[in-house]
């Protein structure tokens, strides 16, 4: 971890600039300096969104593997009757 100094904490308070951004002069990449609680909580948001779009890409092959399967397959079909989440 990196700990700023006490010229470094005053820049990041006083630059107004909300949030504070920090970069690096050799490799002039910019660095967002958020608070460690919204980071957790943008970084969930961002593990959310990839397994929505995972099971979104998933989906349709999934399916293609089920039918393939004999999933398709009109004997199957007593299973939906079955199912205990179906409305009646």
């Amino acid at each position: 971890m990196i700990e700023l100094t006490l010229e470094q904490r005053q820049a990041v308070v006083n630059q107004g600039e909300t949030p504070p951004r920090a970069i690096d002069p050799d490799t002039d990449i910019t660095y967002v300096l958020i608070p460690e609680a919204l980071y957790a909580r943008v970084k969930a948001l961002l593990l959310e969104e990839q397994s929505i779009q995972f099971l979104e890409n998933m989906y349709l092959p999934t399916m293609e593997v089920f039918g393939r399967e004999g999933w398709d397959d009109p004997a199957m079909d007593i299973y939906n009757d079955l199912d205990p989440r179906k409305e009646s």
